[in-house]
């Protein structure tokens, strides 16, 4: 599964993403394949470490994935996004992501002692 944003996607996202001065934006196509990475996590149920090598190295995206979410950048981008209809496909919220077993409290297996 590939997750490519469309440049009137992208287009749309980077304002957004400009009216956060915490975070650094670079260059533009390194943020836009961050995200586009984010996308495939979210979408695939993935774990990170499964992250595609053309997306970057999982652990790099993962801690700036951590920072943006402390920054509430997300919860941002979801708000502006969340009434139009052009880009209401690539939101996505905690009601159709699926989580792991391990997430959802599943009983650990038990090794019996010897």
């Amino acid at each position: 599964m590939t997750v490519k944003l469309t440049d009137d996607q992208w287009q749309k996202i980077l304002p957004v993403l400009k009216t956060f001065p915490q975070i650094r934006l670079g260059a533009g196509r390194d943020v836009r394949r961050f995200l586009e990475a984010v996308l495939w996590v979210t979408r695939s149920g993935a774990q990170w470490r499964l992250l595609p090598r053309k997306y970057g190295h999982w652990n790099s995206v993962y801690k700036r994935f951590s920072r943006w979410s402390a920054l509430k950048v997300f919860e941002k981008l979801f708000e502006h996004f969340s009434q139009d209809r052009d880009m209401e496909h690539l939101l996505i919220d905690s009601t159709i992501v699926r989580a792991h077993a391990c997430a959802a409290g599943a009983q650990k297996k038990r090794v019996p002692r010897a």
